[in-house]
Order: C-alpha cells, then sequence, then structure tokens
C-alpha cells in the first residue's frame, strides 16, 4: 500500500466505538441473512471502511463452510479481527442479544395469550405467510446451488430421503459432503464452489488490512498452541451445561434432553435456519413430543420478526418444551430457562469455529476439496428445505395429515377433505405477493395478519 494510501485508510476504531456500532448492528439485522450481511457490508466496508473488500469476502467464505448462522459468525470473525478475543465476543453476543430478548418475550406471550380468538387469527395468517417465506427460500437458495444435472440430483435425492425415508438430517449432510469431497476429484467442473460475491468483486483496503500489513494482528497467526487453548476454553463452555445436567437430571430429563438435541443441531446446521428446521420440527413434534406442528409454524413466524438470526427459532422450541415440562419450577420460570439453555448450547460453538479456525482461513479457502463438498451440501440443503416447504404446507392447508408407513418408513399425505380453503388462499396470496411483486417479509406478514382478522379466520 502506498503512503498516500494509508493515510487515506480510516483510524483503528476503539472497543467502545466497536461496541456501539455492534449494538446497532444487532438491533437492525433483519431479513435474514442476506440483508444481514448487506447491512455489516455497508456499515465495515463501504462506510467505516474497517474491512477491505476481498478480506470481508474471504471471511463471508469461511463462514459459509462452517454449521451455524453465517451473519453472526461473520460479526464475529470481523470483531475478532479488530479487538482480538473480546472484540469476538461482544461482536457475535450484540448480534443475537436483541433477537433473543424480543424472542422470550414473544414467547412468553405465546403460551399466555395464544388461545385469544384475536390472537389465534392473527397466527393464522402468520402461518399462511410463512409457507411463502420458505418457499421463496427454496427458490432463492436453489438458483444459485443447483448449477448442473449432478447438483440437482443431490438436491432430489436428499428430499427423497427426509421426506419418504426419513434418513435423519445430520445423516444427508455428511452424504453430500462425501460425494462432494470425491467429486472434486474425479469431475471438480460439476462439484466447483461459487463462493459468495465471486472473486472479481473490486478490493478495496480497510483498517484490518492496514494492520495486517504492518504485523500489528499477531493474534491472527496460526498457532498450534493457541488452538489447543481455544479448545480448552470453548469445549468445557459449550458442553460443561450438559455434562452437569445429566450428573444432575438424568438422560431422560427434558433439560437433558434440550441440552443434548440442541448441541447436536449446533453440528449439523449447515445451509442456515430454513435446512435444520425440517428435522428440529420432525424431532420435536414427533419424537419428543415437545410442539404441536402448527407450533411449529408459529415459532417460525415469530422469529421471521425479530432481529438477529432466524435460528433464534430453535429458542422457542426449548422455551416450549420445558414449560410444558417444569418440574418443581413455574412454567414460565422453567420455559425461560429452557430457552436460555437452547441459545447457550446453540450459539457457544459459533464463538469456537471462529476463534478456533479464523487463523487457518487462507489454507481453509483454497482447499478445492471442502469448496466442493460444500457445494454438494448446499444442493442437499435446497432438498432439505423443500422438505420444510411441504411439511409447512401440509400442516398449514390442510387440518389433517396422515403417516403411510410401510416398514416404519414413508411419507406423510394430507386428507384432502380436511383443507382449508382460507388458509390455502392466504398463502396463495402471499407467494405471490413475495414471487411476483417482490413485497418484504415483513409487510407480507402483516398483511396476511391483517387479511386473517377481516376473513374472521
Amino acid at each position: 500500500m502506498t503512503v498516500a494510501a494509508e493515510k487515506d485508510t480510516p483510524a483503528a476504531p476503539t472497543f467502545a466505538e466497536a461496541l456501539r456500532v455492534w449494538a446497532k448492528v444487532g438491533l437492525l439485522s433483519f431479513g435474514g441473512p442476506a440483508g444481514q450481511i448487506a447491512l455489516m457490508h455497508k456499515e465495515f466496508v463501504e462506510e467505516r471502511r474497517w474491512i477491505g473488500e476481498q478480506r470481508f469476502l474471504h471471511a463471508l467464505n469461511y463462514c459459509m463452510l462452517l454449521p451455524g448462522p453465517e451473519a453472526q459468525q461473520l460479526a464475529t470473525y470481523i470483531g475478532w479481527l479488530l479487538h482480538r478475543t473480546k472484540g469476538g465476543l461482544a461482536a457475535g453476543l450484540l448480534f443475537i442479544l436483541p433477537g433473543a430478548l424480543v424472542m422470550l418475550g414473544l414467547s412468553i406471550l405465546y403460551v399466555l395469550y395464544r388461545h385469544v380468538p384475536l390472537i389465534e387469527t392473527v397466527f393464522f395468517g402468520v402461518k399462511a405467510a410463512v409457507l411463502a417465506i420458505v418457499v421463496e427460500a427454496v427458490l432463492r437458495i436453489g438458483r444459485r446451488a443447483l448449477k448442473n444435472r449432478v447438483m440437482i440430483g443431490i438436491a432430489l435425492a436428499a428430499f427423497i430421503g427426509i421426506y419418504v425415508f426419513r434418513i435423519p438430517f445430520p445423516l444427508i449432510i455428511l452424504a453430500a459432503g462425501i460425494i462432494g469431497w470425491i467429486g472434486s476429484r474425479s469431475a471438480p467442473h460439476l462439484f466447483a464452489g461459487g463462493g459468495h460475491g465471486g472473486k472479481t468483486a473490486p478490493d478495496s483496503k480497510g483498517v484490518v488490512d492496514v494492520m495486517f500489513e504492518r504485523g500489528e494482528l499477531t493474534h491472527a497467526d496460526p498457532s498450534w498452541k493457541r488452538a489447543l487453548q481455544v479448545l480448552a476454553v470453548w469445549v468445557p463452555i459449550w458442553l460443561g451445561p450438559l455434562l452437569l445436567l445429566w450428573l444432575a437430571t438424568g438422560s431422560s430429563s427434558v433439560w437433558t434432553q434440550i441440552c443434548a438435541f440442541f448441541s447436536a443441531m449446533a453440528v449439523v446446521t449447515f445451509g442456515g435456519a430454513y435446512a435444520v428446521l425440517a428435522y428440529v420440527a420432525q424431532a420435536a413434534v414427533a419424537d419428543f413430543g415437545w410442539l404441536a406442528p402448527g407450533e411449529m409454524v408459529d415459532g417460525l413466524g415469530l422469529a421471521e420478526t425479530t432481529p438477529g438470526p432466524l435460528i433464534l427459532v430453535l429458542q422457542f422450541v426449548g422455551f416450549i418444551a420445558a414449560y410444558r415440562d417444569p418440574g418443581v419450577l413455574d412454567p414460565i420460570l422453567a420455559g425461560t430457562l429452557g430457552a436460555l439453555l437452547t441459545t447457550w448450547v446453540t450459539f457457544a460453538p459459533c464463538f469456537l469455529w471462529i476463534f478456533l479456525g479464523a487463523p487457518y482461513i487462507e489454507a481453509l479457502r483454497a482447499n478445492a476439496a471442502i469448496s466442493s463438498a460444500l457445494s454438494a451440501i448446499t444442493a442437499a440443503v435446497v432438498g432439505v428445505i423443500l422438505n420444510l416447504a411441504l411439511w409447512f404446507g401440509l400442516h398449514v392447508v390442510f387440518k389433517e395429515v396422515r403417516a403411510i408407513e410401510i416398514f416404519g418408513i414413508g411419507p406423510d399425505l394430507p386428507v384432502l377433505s380436511s383443507i382449508d380453503w382460507r388458509a390455502a388462499a392466504l398463502s396463495a396470496a402471499a407467494m405471490v405477493a413475495m414471487l411476483r411483486f417482490k413485497a418484504g417479509m415483513i409487510p407480507t406478514l402483516a398483511a396476511c395478519a391483517v387479511a386473517a382478522l377481516a376473513l374472521g379466520a
């Protein structure tokens, strides 16, 4: 970098200044990962120039490789670059905290007042809009991921596997990753990863880039000693509650089940919240009996209206699970503890992935096999989200759904005579609004709620 260019680079932000900006991002992070990433790009690349264009994209590509919410992990990554571990913690926590608090409040209101006729009618409309939002996600991700017949085949296989054969979501992700890994050797052109933003994006220097060139970011140098220290701190932070609960309450308590289940989900949430929700819904409704099918749709509707990562819908599931099995505790207190426990084990590993892996980003980004595995996983995610859209559609539009099982496997099919024409009409209108007229998510949710009130649903 020339002396003149270095002089044009803004000064590094103080930790207090960064805190204010991260709080702003956390409060304004509506619209899912695409909107959240766009907001951070505007704040940190275009306006404040804390990080350069290429380094921002490289960090995002790394976060796309990880399980968990990529936008929250990107915030953690940038905060870590600027102010080490305390910066990463501040950025990641402030990205989560506003939405988590709102979601907790909405969960409490949900269990207290959802049987009030007015509230039931509003949720009836919200469910119709949620179906349209999930369908739009299928199309958006599909256009990006399904580049050829091989990728389309992987998506179809994933859909059939989870819908018909009920193969667990983690196994589908593992199989897709193995296929992509092998495909990178036999047919690399079919599995080439596209990345985010592409390599042709113009570069711009930011504060972090200047600090790298000056050799000031020593915490970003790969070190086995530092990696072992990160593991020694963050693995107990993440899994310690599970061990303590298992010892204190046993393996069958709702607390241990919540902790174990969502700890496992934190490892396999490739492709964002939409991908994992189908498996979470199946387990929470059918296996654990924590929720009814319609309540899972309600939870997603609530999560769509809050800032922060959409994966906060898991907090709603944890709240309801503990609320209905409180033991000696007050149900609201039990639900609050269940929500906090779910949030803890969902997001603690996100910090582990960043603090452990970020120093190795260059080597990881250059690995063609990992890029191909991610491409195959993303294609499988399209099929999994299609299953989620179908699952939601069946339970929103039809009042009765039956499982057709042969040897314990088989799809869920609707009872056609149980169709709810008002729900079908609202869902169709929401899809037209979002897909044809590009209506926003929040306006669509609000319009469907108002329409449901007008219909007297």
